[in-house]
């Protein structure tokens, strides 16, 4: 995925956290408590205590924070001529949300239906948005044509639906962790100020980069879903806003959309693991272990190192197609090798293997 900031000002590249979007995720912690095994203390606790009102109406909105994250909760990127900045409380962003344009504010709430689409810009269509949703069943049929009917009554709704999760729950919640994510903002501000927008990107994830080609440049996230966005169009403004989050680990979100600014939505507190492999280079890992003598020359690799000779005899091959097979397991990061005398020694790299599970589940996530 990729954003175009060429020519962009580095005064347009802002760090800044957002409420709204901080109960965006919290709300999905709670309808997802398996993709946040730190947060399930958190996630069963505050489930506990939700009335039954509140817990109800939180099911009938909830594919926003599941199917999808809904760019309602970004509603500072939607507005053309803003500053593209977050308000300072909910109320604020909740203030912002009111003033996303009709159409921007459908398309936003019916991402869930509507997300083959969503970066094409393509018009909104109700009755597109009524047969999609159809085949996500008759729960978000009945939501969407709640949207399209009466699009102000439900933003109302919505708004209703936010603040009273705020005192629920998200108040107490956003004043503990608040002070953490204005000290990240101010961090991450001073290291793209003083060192560049690419070590600022590598300070926020692994997964991020700077793309330099001649006087093109590209923010790229290396993610599963493609996707291209700009962050120098002038029907919107020109800006690329980074949000914080400490409910969002695993996920990596980037608001992508036509007509919007992008932002890059990231976790801060992740769990001190390795830096998750790039897709490529997981994908090269699966397919290097799906093919049956690999799995097996695995094996024996995995209780000790071994020549190509070695391999060749005890699995009855010759040792040109053995070198061929460990080419692919070496080209996959799998095993390394070293010599000894004028022999080399190949051996399965237990700690990558052990890693493809975790790797596989952060890069869906991501």
């Amino acid at each position: 995925m990729t954003i175009d900031i060429t020519g962009l000002p580095p005064e347009r590249i802002v760090f800044a956290s957002s409420p709204l979007a901080e109960l965006g995720n919290a709300l999905h912690v709670l309808a997802e408590p398996g993709h946040h095994p730190g947060l399930s203390g958190w996630a069963t606790a505050t489930a506990a205590g939700l009335k039954p009102d509140l817990a109800d109406r939180l099911h009938e909105a909830s594919f926003l924070w599941t199917t999808t994250f809904s760019d309602v909760f970004l509603p500072f990127a939607g507005i053309p001529g803003a500053n593209g900045r977050a308000g300072a409380t909910l109320g604020e962003d909740l203030d912002l949300m009111d003033r996303l344009d009709e159409d921007r504010f459908l398309a936003a709430a019916l991402e869930f239906t509507c997300s083959p689409v969503y970066a094409e810009g393509a018009p909104f269509s109700a009755a597109r948005a009524l047969e999609l949703a159809a085949g996500h069943g008759p729960h978000q049929l009945d939501f969407t044509r709640r949207l399209l009917d009466d699009p102000a009554g439900m933003r109302a709704w919505l708004r209703r639906l936010f603040e009273e999760c705020d005192e629920a729950f998200f108040a107490d919640t956003w004043r503990r962790i608040a002070p953490g994510l204005a000290a990240d903002v101010r961090h991450k501000t001073d290291v793209l100020r003083h060192r560049g927008l690419a070590e600022a990107l590598d300070s926020v994830s692994a997964a991020l980069s700077l793309a330099e080609d001649g006087p093109r440049r590209r923010i790229v996230a290396d993610k599963m879903v493609e996707g291209h966005s700009t962050g120098v169009d002038p029907a919107v403004g020109a800006g690329v806003s980074f949000v914080p989050s400490s409910f969002g680990w695993p996920h990596l979100m980037v608001l992508h959309a036509q007509g919007w600014r992008p932002v890059v939505h990231y976790p801060v507190g992740a769990p001190e693991l390795p830096g998750p492999a790039p897709v490529e280079l997981l994908q090269r890992r699966m397919e290097a272990l799906a093919h049956p003598l690999r799995m097996r020359l695995c094996r024996k690799l995995a209780r000790t190192a071994s020549t190509t000779g070695e391999l060749a005899e005890t699995y009855g091959i010759t040792p040109p197609e053995v070198s061929r097979h460990l080419a692919v397991l070496k080209r996959a990061g799998l095993i390394s090798t070293r010599r000894r005398g004028r022999y080399v020694l190949h051996q399965l790299d237990v700690a990558a293997v052990a890693r493809i599970g975790s790797d596989f589940l952060e890069t869906v996530l991501r």
